[in-house]
């Protein structure tokens, strides 16, 4: 039961679900009372400089305010570069107007790693408290994996305050769920929750902010708090409270799945005697919160899988193999769930069905043994992390040629949003190596494009390798977990012959005397139903419907 035992990180893995929107960008006036001028909400004014700037200072600001970025980023690269006799203090101005320029001209990665030196140096560099907001600005362009919400972490809580007026009300949410996602992937979680619960809930990322704080309690095992905070979600996108949410009806989904596991966990506790009690009503919340679940949704097929360990902890068998019998429907040819074999195999042993069990015992291993051979074949073709990051992009563009066996097996893996986020940044500094070699001559072929393009070429390198690191992560778990499932339909066939052999243990003898007393072989059916036998033809309307009844065969 390898999913049902790791619904925990299944909610944990949603994290990549989560991209990071934007807020639009800063209009010139704002970007001058941020910048030129020092002043306002940005942070306290600057302190003098020391000394007068020198010409090549005063004409890159003053191109900078022309917005003749390209011009004035090459002038204010000289002064960091020492070029001229400028002070630490004007030197400092020029690195934080470099930075600006580069965002303006849409070398994000390049500005990015302008602003990370400054808040590596803290207080010391008189445009800290500046650069908070330009990483934010960043995080609306540049895909998680980027790291920028780590970068913000440099920074103190106090210093988001600067942006809590009506003016920044859109960046001041925003910074509190950055600097929330920061403080939980350093596991402080308390100071996450803090920070998630302060943003706006009529604000766009109030739903992310709620999502991640769930996730916070999931963490802390905290099961009830974690419930509150996504049925929130639910109740914010189904009540029109929020505008410009990214996605409502998959982040709505995304609520409804994660409450079904918060409530399915809760639901099968093992006491401290090591009996395991199964909590009925926590059990129908989590079917409940399963079935809100649409049948167009990505999350949908998960949907049911889990909903299946569900009904079969309530014996209600005839409805987790009905879920099984969807699942296994020529509609989703493409779709990877050999628990559900397990769990039909374990479902026939509890009943006595031997013949039945062995059957299924039988196609798990006609059907994923192939596979699971065919995975170990093509893991050895690709080594390293580069290897497998061209493997993955030639999945992603459909020309990997891959055995039929695995094709939609090795496809759906590789589908992992966090994969295809890496995928993203590769693709954004692609672009940005391109732009950068249209660019004149002048620009691309001075000090500051060599710049440009070492900032660029050191972040492919890295995000490939990550890409390529994640991607072969997902490749060896799926292989895992097929060695596993192997493992667990080998112990049903094995306890299958100890029935046979009237050698089975106590307690699988107290589950077969528990599934006899249990209702679960019988259908019900609302009065808005009719039952039709299965006659060998799926109906897609009937997709998630379907019931099997399960007759039980113990004693007999």
């Amino acid at each position: 039961m390898c999913r049902n035992r790791t619904l925990w990180s299944t909610v944990f893995g949603a994290l990549a679900c989560m991209a990071v929107a934007g807020h639009p960008a800063l209009s010139r006036a704002q970007d001058m009372q941020f910048g030129v001028e020092e002043t306002g909400n940005a942070g306290p004014a600057t302190p003098p400089a020391e000394g007068p700037p020198s010409e090549a200072l005063g004409n890159a600001l003053r191109l900078y305010t022309q917005e003749r970025y390209q011009e004035g980023a090459v002038q204010f690269q000289r002064v960091v570069e020492g070029e001229t006799p400028d002070a630490p203090a004007n030197v400092q101005k020029a690195q934080f107007f470099l930075g600006k320029c580069l965002y303006h001209l849409h070398y994000y990665q390049s500005a990015l790693a302008l602003f990370d030196e400054i808040s590596e140096q803290g207080r010391k560099h008189l445009f800290f408290d500046q650069t908070l907001q330009w990483l934010a600005q960043l995080a609306s362009q540049l895909p998680e994996p980027a790291g920028i919400i780590d970068k913000i972490g440099r920074f103190g809580v106090d210093q988001l305050e600067q942006f809590n007026n009506a003016d920044n009300a859109d960046l001041y949410n925003q910074l509190l769920y950055l600097m929330g996602r920061s403080k939980y992937n350093q596991g402080e979680f308390d100071k996450a929750i803090a920070l998630f619960e302060k943003v706006d809930k009529r604000n766009k990322w109030y739903i992310k902010a709620r999502f991640f704080e769930g996730i916070s309690y999931i963490r802390m095992r905290k099961a009830q708090p974690a419930a509150t905070a996504f049925r929130s979600i639910i109740s914010a996108i189904d009540d029109g409270e929020v505008e410009g949410v990214d996605d409502p009806e998959r982040m709505r989904d995304l609520g409804w799945i994660s409450l079904a596991r918060v409530y399915y966990t809760a639901a099968n506790r093992t006491m401290p005697d090591g009996e395991r009690k199964v909590d009925g009503v926590l059990l129908g919340n989590a079917v409940e919160a399963w079935t809100k679940i649409d049948p167009e949704s990505e999350y949908w097929l998960d949907s049911l899988f889990e909903a299946s360990w569900a009904f079969f902890l309530a014996d209600q068998y005839s409805r987790a193999l009905g879920n099984v019998h969807t699942l296994n429907s020529p509609y989703f040819r493409e779709s990877f769930y050999p628990e559900a074999l397990v769990l039909k195999a374990v479902v026939f042993f509890s009943n006595c069905q031997m013949s039945n069990a062995t059957a299924v015992v039988q196609q798990f291993h006609e059907r994923y043994d192939p596979v699971k051979t065919k995975l170990d074949e093509m893991l050895e073709k690709y080594k390293d992390n580069a290897q497998f990051f061209e493997f993955l992009k030639k999945i992603r563009a459909g020309e990997a040629n891959l055995p039929k066996e695995v094709r939609g097996i090795i496809t759906s893996a590789l589908s992992d949003r966090s994969v295809l986020a890496n995928l993203e940044y590769v693709s954004l500094l692609e672009q940005e190596e391109k732009a950068l070699s249209k660019s004149p001559s002048q620009f691309s072929s001075s000090s500051l494009g060599a710049r440009i393009l070492q900032d660029i070429l050191v972040a492919k390198s890295f995000a490939v390798d990550q890409a390529g690191d994640i991607a072969k992560a997902r490749y060896n778990r799926l292989i895992d977990e097929m060695q596993d499932l192997s493992n667990q339909i080998d112990t049903v066939e094995i306890e299958t012959l100890n029935f046979q052999r009237g050698q089975l243990s106590q307690a699988l003898q107290a589950q077969q005397t528990a599934a006899g007393e249990s209702t679960g072989g019988q259908v019900f059916v609302s009065s808005e139903h009719n039952v039709w036998p299965f006659n060998g033809e799926y109906w897609r309307d009937e997709l998630g419907y379907y019931r099997q009844e399960v007759t039980y065969k113990c004693g007999r």
